[in-house]
């Protein structure tokens, strides 16, 4: 029969002769260990602090920045707003003018943006579903009107009125320099460029597999694309067409040296801007101004008010 040191014994050996207070493995945390873990602590404290400073200050950075930028545009908009009522009760410009002018800007930017549209919804789809030799090319060669000086593209135009091409052209079109159509055409160059890019962005979001699926079921290439890839790129189309239409009233280099600035005849709203200030009208220039303006938040608004929307 054992006694109570031998039953003593073999309960420590059992468990490890743990005593309260040991850490597993039978040592005891010295001041060493403990001074490493606080210093460790302290450590990764010091590093969540000069995180944290980083951060504000970035994001105050960023902060400073969009605001200097918003300010900006505020006092140009607050400066055009107080010299227009400043003004308006001196001189009032030539209503019949401003009316011609909005109408005709109406007018041609609608047609040419219709026009853009119904070439850049074909040649947009090509580009965001075929792979063929010389693709890359094509598809720089259709974004050179963003890029490229408006006043380039005019020229340029008007270079080809002055071959046999351009003159065979004018033949059937009848007369286009310096005349309302060239105000068109000369809108459409500089917005293609930018309706072709919204389109094909449009059209490479949505997924193959659809297009795949109809065309299992046996529709043709062209009634797929009628009714299922045009049904679900609505919101994209209707959004490029309302950008490029704010693009073509605001169009100025090409159209004033396609179609020249004559008074009450190729008098677009922008060139009306640069008449009134070369006559030193500034009433007159302040108002068109504001109606430009106006136009551009409007399309702009709408734009953001559909990405929100479901159609």
């Amino acid at each position: 029969m054992s006694g109570p040191d031998s039953r003593g014994s073999e309960w420590g050996k059992g468990n490890g002769s743990q005593r309260p207070g040991a850490r597993p493995g039978g040592q005891s945390p010295g001041p060493g260990g403990r001074f490493r873990a606080d210093e460790a602590g302290l450590a990764a404290g010091q590093q969540g602090l000069a995180g944290r400073v980083s951060r504000n200050a970035f994001d105050t950075f960023l902060v400073g920045v969009s605001s200097l930028l918003v300010l900006f545009f505020v006092v140009l908009m607050g400066s055009m707003l107080a010299e227009l009522f400043s003004r308006s009760f001196r001189q009032t410009p030539h209503m019949d003018e401003v009316l011609f002018a909005l109408r005709l800007s109406l007018v041609t930017a609608t047609l040419s943006s219709m026009l853009a549209m119904a070439v850049s919804i074909p040649v947009a789809y090509m580009l965001s579903r075929f792979r063929f030799p010389g693709r890359n090319l094509v598809d720089t060669l259709l974004d050179l009107p963003i890029v490229l000086s408006p006043i380039a593209l005019g020229a340029m135009l008007l270079i080809f009125f002055n071959t046999p091409w351009g003159s065979a052209l004018e033949g059937i079109l009848g007369p286009v320099v310096f005349e309302a159509k060239g105000i068109v055409l000369a809108q459409f160059i500089v917005v293609v460029g930018l309706s072709v890019r919204l389109l094909k962005t449009t059209f490479e979001s949505i997924d193959v597999e659809y297009e795949n699926l109809a065309r299992s079921l046996g529709h043709t290439r062209a009634r797929v694309f009628v009714r299922v890839v045009l049904p679900m790129a609505r919101k994209g189309l209707v959004a490029a067409f309302l950008l490029v239409w704010g693009r073509a009233m605001g169009e100025f280099g090409a159209t004033i040296t396609l179609a020249g600035a004559t008074t009450m005849k190729t008098e677009t709203i922008p060139v009306a801007i640069y008449l009134s200030l070369e006559s030193v009208d500034i009433s007159s220039a302040l108002v068109f101004i504001t109606i430009l303006v106006c136009v551009s938040m409007g399309v702009l608004f709408s734009v953001r008010k559909l990405d929100a929307s479901t159609l």
